[in-house]
C-alpha cells in the first residue's frame, strides 16, 4: 500500500479555537481501496480533522489534495461534489420519508417538471441491490433497523460523492450480526476502489476491518501504522500516552483506610443494559476508591450512567444495606446518597449563566424538592463555606460560573455534591482540562474524602492517576468489565494489558 498514489492527502493541518490549538500540524493520507481507522481519545482532534476534510470548518493552515489536486471545500455540499461523503453515528436522514425519498432527496429524477416517482423507485432498487439490500423502497425509513439505515445512508453518500467515505462511529448502536452486515458492505466498497475512513473505539473491529490506523492525541498525529504489523498493546499505548509523569506512583504503599471493611453495603449484581454495558458485579465499601479504566467507548461513562440512574438497567439488581433498591433516575440515586460529577463539565455539569452559589445549591435543592426552594441567603452561606474549604477562585458566590476557570468550575461541581454528604461519589474524568495546580488539589481531595469514609468511583483515562488514588481498578473493553486489579498488580502497564486482552492483531 506504501507504493500507491494517495487518494486523499492532508498535510500540516492546523486549526485553533479561541487561541487553543485543536489541530497542530496534522498529516493524514488515505489510499484508494483502503479502509483507514482514525483513532484517539476525547479531545484528540478526530472530529475537527473530519470537519475540515468535509468543509464544516475552514483550516487555519496546511493543505488538502484529492486525486492530486489541491482542494478547499467551502461547505459539506462542496465536499460532496468533490467526492467526499460522510455518515455519522446518528444517521442524518429523515425517518418520516420513504427509503427512495431519502436516497434521492434534493436530486429527485424529474419528468415534465414533476418528480418521476417510478424512476426514483427503480433507481433506488438498483442502487441498494449493489449493497445486497432487497427492501421495499416505498416504506418509511423509520420502519427499518439502525443497521439498514446505516447502509442506506452509505449508499446515498457514495452515490453523491464516490471517492472518499468517512464513517463516524458506524457500529455504536449495532449488534454483532449487524456489524458483520455493515463490514461486508465496506469490504465491497473497498474492492470497488473507494477510500474509507472509519472512526471507532472498538479495537476488535479496527483489527477486523481496517488496513491502517492513524492515532491523534492532543491535536497532534502520534503516528500512522499498518495494522497487520501493529501489536494491540502498542496501539493502545499510542492512544493513551504516558504523560502524567508528575503523579507519584505510590500505589505499592497505598494501604486501605481503617474504615475499609470487608462488608460492602452497596452492591450491584449482574447489572447491565443491552447496547450500553454488559452485566457486571460491583461491591463498594466505605472509604474505598474504585478506579474505572478503559478506552473511550469501552463502557466507562455508560457504567456511571447506570449506577447513577441516568440509564435504566435491563438486568441485575442493586442492594444498599442489604435491601434491594430501584435506581431508575438521578433523583432516586440522590435520595440513596449518590452523587455524580459528569465528564462533560460545561454541558452536563454547570449552568453557565447561574451564579457559583446557585450551581453549588442545585443538588441540595433537588433533594429537598422544588416545592421547598432554598433561599438566596442559604445558597450564599453554603457557597461561601465551600469557597473557603475548596479554595474556589475568585471567591465570589455571585459570579456567573461560566467565568471561572475549568479547575474552579470542577471544584464548584464537587462542592455541589459534598453539600449533600453523599455516601458514594462518582467522578467521571475529574481532572480533565484543568491546570496542574487544580489537578493536584482534586487528587488530594479524593484521598481526604476516602480517609473520611466516603466511597468513590473515579473514571479516568490517565492510568497513572488511577494507580495513584485507587485501591482497585475495574478495566473495561468493548463494553464489558474484563478485569479487576488491586495491590501490587495495580500498575499502568497491567491496566493496558487488560485493555488489550488476550487476542493478537490479525492481518486486515
Amino acid at each position: 500500500m506504501s507504493n500507491q498514489k494517495p487518494l486523499l492527502e492532508a498535510r500540516a493541518i492546523a486549526k485553533s479555537f479561541l487561541g487553543i490549538k485543536a489541530l497542530d500540524g496534522v498529516d493524514f493520507t488515505l489510499n484508494q481501496g483502503e479502509i483507514h481507522a482514525l483513532l484517539g481519545e476525547n479531545g484528540a482532534g478526530k472530529s475537527t480533522l473530519v470537519k475540515i476534510l468535509t468543509g464544516v470548518y475552514r483550516r487555519d493552515g496546511g493543505s488538502i489534495r484529492l486525486d492530486g489536486q489541491e482542494i478547499s471545500p467551502a461547505d459539506v455540499a462542496d465536499a460532496q461534489a468533490l467526492g467526499i461523503g460522510t455518515v455519522y453515528q446518528e444517521v442524518n436522514l429523515l425517518e418520516n420519508l420513504t427509503v427512495a425519498e431519502n436516497l434521492y432527496l434534493g436530486r429527485q429524477p424529474r419528468r415534465f417538471g414533476l418528480i418521476d416517482r417510478r424512476r426514483m423507485r427503480d433507481l433506488s432498487r438498483q442502487l441498494l441491490s449493489r449493497y445486497g439490500l432487497e427492501i421495499d423502497v416505498d416504506a418509511l425509513l423509520s420502519s427499518y433497523s439502525v443497521a439498514v439505515r446505516q447502509i442506506i445512508a452509505i449508499a446515498r453518500a457514495v452515490d453523491l460523492s464516490g471517492k472518499v467515505l468517512i464513517l463516524d462511529e458506524p457500529t455504536a448502536s449495532l449488534d454483532s450480526h449487524e456489524v458483520a452486515m455493515l463490514f461486508s458492505v465496506l469490504r465491497r466498497l473497498k474492492q470497488d476502489g473507494l477510500g474509507i475512513v472509519i472512526i471507532t473505539h472498538f479495537l476488535n473491529q479496527v483489527y477486523e476491518i481496517a488496513d491502517r490506523a492513524s492515532v491523534l492525541r492532543n491535536g497532534r498525529l502520534v503516528g500512522t501504522r499498518n495494522l497487520n504489523a501493529l501489536p494491540r498493546m502498542e496501539l493502545i499505548s499510542m492512544m493513551l500516552g504516558r504523560e502524567l509523569q508528575a503523579v507519584e506512583e505510590r500505589h505499592a504503599s497505598l494501604e486501605p483506610h481503617a474504615q475499609l471493611q470487608d462488608e460492602a453495603p452497596i452492591r450491584f449484581e449482574a447489572y447491565g443494559k443491552r447496547g450500553s454495558v454488559a452485566p457486571f458485579d460491583l461491591a463498594i465499601r466505605p472509604g474505598e476508591v474504585i478506579g474505572i479504566a478503559g478506552l473511550l467507548g469501552s463502557g466507562r461513562t455508560e457504567t456511571a450512567f447506570l449506577l447513577f440512574g441516568i440509564d435504566r438497567p435491563d438486568s441485575g439488581t442493586a442492594t444498599i444495606d442489604g435491601r434491594t433498591v430501584a435506581i431508575t433516575s438521578p433523583e432516586a440515586a440522590i435520595a440513596k446518597g449518590f452523587g455524580f460529577c459528569p465528564e462533560e463539565r460545561k454541558t452536563d455539569g454547570i449552568i453557565g449563566d447561574f451564579s457559583v452559589a446557585e450551581n453549588i445549591a442545585l443538588a441540595m435543592q433537588a433533594r429537598a424538592g422544588w416545592a421547598r426552594p432554598i433561599s438566596q441567603r442559604q445558597q450564599k452561606a453554603l457557597a461561601q463555606d465551600f469557597i473557603r474549604s475548596l479554595d474556589i477562585r475568585p471567591p465570589d458566590p455571585d459570579r456567573p460560573i461560566k467565568f471561572l476557570s475549568g479547575g474552579n468550575q470542577q471544584k464548584a461541581i464537587l462542592a455541589r455534591w459534598l453539600a449533600t454528604e453523599p455516601r458514594l461519589l462518582i467522578l467521571d474524568e475529574p481532572t480533565r482540562g484543568i491546570d496542574i495546580g487544580a489537578h493536584a488539589e482534586i487528587l488530594k481531595m479524593i484521598e481526604r474524602l476516602c480517609a473520611e469514609g466516603m466511597s468513590l468511583i473515579v473514571i479516568s483515562s490517565e492510568l497513572e492517576e488511577l494507580t495513584a488514588v485507587a485501591h482497585r481498578v475495574i478495566v473495561l473493553a468493548d463494553r464489558h468489565h474484563v478485569a479487576e486489579l488491586s495491590g501490587t498488580q495495580l500498575t499502568a502497564d497491567n491496566i493496558m494489558l487488560a485493555i488489550a486482552g488476550p487476542s493478537q492483531p490479525e492481518a486486515a
